[in-house]
């Protein structure tokens, strides 16, 4: 008697090294809004009004609230293993002048990451706050500026964020690993729901 094995679909994940070497042959457009997530390369979606104002705004006054505390990196790659390399649309970094010209900053260099939601929510308050959590990434802002509200989330530990809130009020908002500077997040929602 012979028993047949049942094939299931197999996938494979593809590294951040493939990744890379997909784009420098062409199997990438060079415009591609597209980020490795998991060895899954997952599409973005475009970038609405809303998202682009706010983190312009955003950009502008970081970069003015934390001076020479922390590096603002803004929509560009940050390797979390080998694969995943998300591309958040602010992260708040361990200052240094040369690091970050030698290779993508890691965990370990990042303080806080912040996401801007106009269309992609779920999808970062589920895979992407679960794959910070997972790599430690310490705090994490979702800013939903459909609903006009945001979401925090600190103290990663065994894959999960252990704090997890939506402040009542966003006027006086602290950067954890940067000890006495408030931020006033309010402007980006005025003209957002209430």
């Amino acid at each position: 008697m012979s028993i047949a094995v049942e094939k299931h679909p197999h996938t494979d994940r593809i590294t951040v090294d493939e990744y890379y070497r997909m784009a420098e042959v062409g199997l990438l457009a060079p415009d591609a809004r597209v980020e490795l997530i998991e060895g899954v390369i997952v599409d973005m979606p475009p970038v609405g009004i809303r998202h682009s104002s706010a983190v312009s705004w955003l950009i502008k006054h970081l970069v003015y609230a934390v001076g020479d505390q922390a590096a603002v990196w803004c929509q560009s790659a940050v390797r979390l293993d080998r694969f995943s390399e998300p591309q958040p649309d602010l992260a708040l970094l361990v200052p240094s002048e040369t690091v970050y010209r030698e290779r993508h900053p890691t965990p370990e260099d990042t303080l806080l990451m912040v996401e801007v939601s106009d269309s992609s929510l779920r999808y970062d308050l589920n895979m992407k706050a679960a794959l910070y959590a997972k790599h430690a990434i310490p705090e994490l802002w979702v800013i939903d500026v459909v609903a006009g509200r945001m979401h925090v989330f600190r103290q990663p530990s065994a894959g999960v964020y252990h704090e997890a809130f939506v402040p009542d009020t966003v006027d006086g908002m602290e950067i954890r690993a940067l000890p006495g500077i408030k931020f006033n997040l309010s402007p980006i929602f005025r003209g957002a729901p209430a």
